[in-house]
């Protein structure tokens, strides 16, 4: 299937084709599948009595005062007031000086605009005029909005997607009509269109099924093509129990609960059987799932195998790496040789740690996603653990797992995933769950605010600090952008640094940045040099710091609660009180309900439920449930029902046709391999 180049398209040369591949856009085809992250909808005018700030809305008024103009260096500012049923509004827009013309007294439009309010007098800020006439072709039409990159346009991204669709044969239909009714499914050319441009709602739901159902549908046929049939794969590594893990457990300052126990059992059976372990550990933020990882390395090292723990960033890698070693330390274990292996990890430094794994002098690895490079060779891997893993690539968890004969798999998640959806996304996998937190843990207090709290947020963040403790602030931006509401990282920082007038060390931290940066302030953060960390929501797989006692979130409602859990998580883990403050962005009933689900509990697997049951499949785009299944239009929750569907869909052809070999599958045997080799990388989990 040859890629066609955005060239192709009108009005896209050099220059604008560079843009787009700055958005990873780089042929018609990425084009077509780069769906909107949300719609511009045109309701029907609201009464002047419901008017509220921060929302964009379209009002019908007269022009009851004249037309104001005024000049504030170099910018225009014209001004008006309309009124209508239940009150007046004030309009104000830059630099148009020529609506003078326009806006006459006494002349009556339809007015669309952001609402925003000044001194708790409200504006609509740079309205579009209408007339009644040139309003009513665009109720209720929902015009996309689209990621985009500096220099790019949304109308640019708009005409260039009008001209791609007409490529029709890029995307064939795989699936047959009676698969398709059989699910209720649409036609893939007819939802490719309508997830862009959908004429109504229901246009948007029936394309948003359909498109979600194929993410999930590849997503299932590739692991389980890639995992081949290896349900019944025999241990090349057989182990036998040990004594020393009695002994660190004997150790501890602490005991396991009994779900720990429990989980260790099943893991220490899997290791001692004849076929190859591959289990999934569910445990929520702060169950103690790395304590049962590391029995199990320590289990391996004593049976004379290596074992290895993957991460996703270099400070947790680091963290994990002190806190084995100090647990060895509590105990005489001179057969473990625990070694640290990360992008930081260069020159003789590396060699020498290359050269230790590959003669097997050293048997417990901890590192990123420098432990699959392939200049990593294993002497005999007999354990893979990998931690946090939904931010693991499949391809680079399967990666780790081809040094020699396949090694035991355990995948650590905290995640609360329902279990019928887990074994659905992770096949052949066992399940393990920790459902208890430790009884040393104090429960996190939680509150559900307005923005009109924010000040005494800060002082109350204040008071913390200077008890000793640090905290969190959550943005769910970088930086300010005009397609978009809510609090953005680096003005937030800007603000706090202000509010504290230097008695704080506030930095911020964000996704955008270097590695090298990211790590550096995590670092020093962990070492209590920065109080107050502005970050977006990068630090949800974070590090260990028990000294931060307070995670406030801005703009709380952009955030699925199942995110916003595994936020708080990242408070509350040391002996101290910690505290959560859930900031209200927007009000409104639906809202406050949802996030006071949080506000009641601290179990995970509940508020995954309770989310569920509150906005149901197939709700609206906006907020994303997971945040951590990176699924492009799909979310696991919200659309579990369709993720049954696609998973039942696979069975049924690959019982049918385990190799794809039927005339009937060679679409779908082109996509998926296409797939295996661009898609799959992407997907998280």
């Amino acid at each position: 299937m040859t890629q066609r180049r955005l060239r192709e398209l009108k009005g896209i040369g050099e220059k604008t084709e560079q843009l787009f591949a700055k958005l990873n856009i780089r042929s018609i085809e990425d084009l077509l599948l780069y769906f909107p992250r949300s719609y511009d909808i045109y309701e029907a005018p609201v009464d002047f009595d419901k008017i509220q700030a921060g929302k964009v809305l379209t009002v019908a008024g007269t022009i009851v005062k004249s037309v104001g103009m005024t000049k504030v260096r170099n910018l225009t500012i014209v001004t008006t007031t309309i009124a209508g049923e239940g009150g007046q509004l004030s309009l104000t827009w830059f630099n148009m000086p020529f609506l003078r013309n326009t806006l006459r007294k006494g002349y009556r439009f339809l007015f669309r605009g952001k609402v925003v309010s000044h001194n708790g007098v409200l504006t609509m800020e740079q309205p579009k005029i209408y007339t009644p006439a040139q309003y009513e072709p665009l109720l209720h039409s929902m015009q996309p909005i689209y990621g985009l990159t500096a220099g790019l346009s949304n109308q640019a991204v708009v005409k260039a997607m009008r001209q791609a669709l007409e490529f029709k044969e890029l995307y064939p239909e795989y699936l047959a009509e009676e698969v398709r009714r059989h699910y209720q499914l649409a036609d893939y050319n007819f939802s490719l269109e309508a997830i862009h441009f959908p004429r109504n709602m229901e246009d948007y739901k029936i394309a948003r099924r359909r498109l979600a159902f194929d993410e999930f549908f590849y997503f299932i046929l590739a692991v389980q093509m890639l995992k081949g049939r290896k349900e019944e794969a025999k241990n090349a590594y057989p182990m036998k129990r040990v004594w020393e893990t009695e002994e660190i457990l004997e150790a501890l300052p602490y005991r396991l609960t009994n779900a720990q126990l429990r989980t260790w059992q099943e893991i220490e059976n899997d290791l001692q059987g004849q076929r190859l372990m591959s289990r999934l550990v569910q445990g929520d933020v702060g169950s103690g799932k790395t304590i049962i990882a590391f029995l199990a390395m320590i289990m391996a090292a004593k049976n004379g195998y290596q074992a290895a723990l993957m991460v996703p960033t270099e400070v947790l890698a680091c963290q994990h790496y002190e806190d084995l070693c100090e647990l060895l330390e509590t105990v005489s274990m001179d057969f473990c040789r625990p070694v640290l292996l990360t992008g930081s990890t260069k020159g003789k430094a590396r060699r020498a740690v290359y050269e230790q794994i590959e003669l097997g002098s050293a048997n417990l690895i901890i590192g990123t996603h420098a432990l699959i490079q392939e200049s990593v060779i294993y002497k005999n891997l007999a354990l893979v653990i990998t931690d946090e893993q939904h931010r693991f690539g499949v391809k680079q968890r399967e990666a780790l797992a081809e040094q020699g004969a396949p090694p035991n798999v355990l995948v650590m998640s905290a995640t609360p995933i329902p279990r019928t959806l887990a074994i659905i996304l992770y096949g052949d996998l066992d399940i393990s769950v920790i459902d208890e937190l430790p009884a040393r843990r104090l429960p996190i207090k939680n509150c559900v605010v307005d923005i009109r709290y924010r000040e005494k947020s800060y002082q109350f963040i204040y008071r913390e600090i200077q008890k000793g403790h640090q905290a969190y602030v959550i943005c769910p931006m970088v930086e300010e952008s005009d397609g978009m509401e809510g609090e953005n990282v680096l003005d937030y920082s800007r603000t706090l640094q202000d509010y504290y007038r230097g008695q704080v060390k506030v930095e911020y931290l964000h996704g955008k940045m270097r590695s090298v940066e990211k790590n550096e302030i995590m670092t020093r953060f962990s070492q209590g040099e920065i109080q107050v960390l502005v970050s977006t929501t990068v630090v949800e797989v974070g590090v260990n710091v028990p000294n931060a006692t307070v995670m406030m979130v801005e703009n709380a409602e952009r955030f699925g609660l199942a995110q916003l859990h595994q936020l708080r998580g990242r408070v509350g883990r040391g002996d101290a009180q910690s505290y959560c403050i859930f900031v209200q962005g927007t009000e409104g009933e639906d809202t406050k309900k949802r996030l006071e689900i949080l506000n009641k509990s601290n179990d995970g697997f509940y508020i995954a439920g309770e989310d569920l049951k509150l906005r149901g499949p197939g709700d609206l785009f906006g907020v994303r449930q997971s945040g951590l299944m990176e699924f492009q239009i799909g979310d696991i929750y919200q659309d579990a029902d369709v993720l049954k569907c696609a998973s039942e869909a696979v069975s049924q052809i690959l019982s049918l046709d385990p190799d794809l070999e039927l005339e009937q599958h060679v679409i779908l045997r082109q996509k998926l391999e296409k797939y295996m080799q661009y898609g799959l990388e992407n997907i998280c989990l």
